[in-house]
């Protein structure tokens, strides 16, 4: 098919603008973050942070060691552990640990 957008920098051409756009990011040279974990470069700080945290994770589990980036995951993960089954079917006697599969039994 026809490749319309044409990068300024190269003779690449791509059939959508937002494919050009990622790949002129390629020719930038004035990144200010590259990501220890797997060098992806970042412009934006932001963006950086929050592709950073999907690498870190600094909250374990001390029953089974699995690692998770956000707390609210590990809080969630504890139930596994525990049984606690705190989402009640308004229904029926049904309990569950999560609010998803809550919701699933209902529909």
């Amino acid at each position: 098919g026809e490749k319309p957008f044409k990068c300024e920098e190269c003779e690449a051409r791509f059939m959508r603008k937002m494919d050009l756009n990622i790949h002129f990011q390629t020719h930038r040279v004035d990144y200010l973050y590259i990501c220890r974990f797997c060098n992806l470069k970042f412009v934006n700080e932001f963006k950086y942070k929050i592709h950073v945290k999907r690498h870190e994770k600094p909250f374990e589990c001390e029953i089974c060691s699995a690692k998770f980036s956000v707390i609210s995951k590990l809080n969630v993960h504890l139930r596994t552990h525990t049984g606690e089954k705190p989402f009640k079917c308004e229904f029926c006697d049904a309990r569950f640990n999560r609010k998803t599969h809550l919701n699933n039994h209902i529909k």
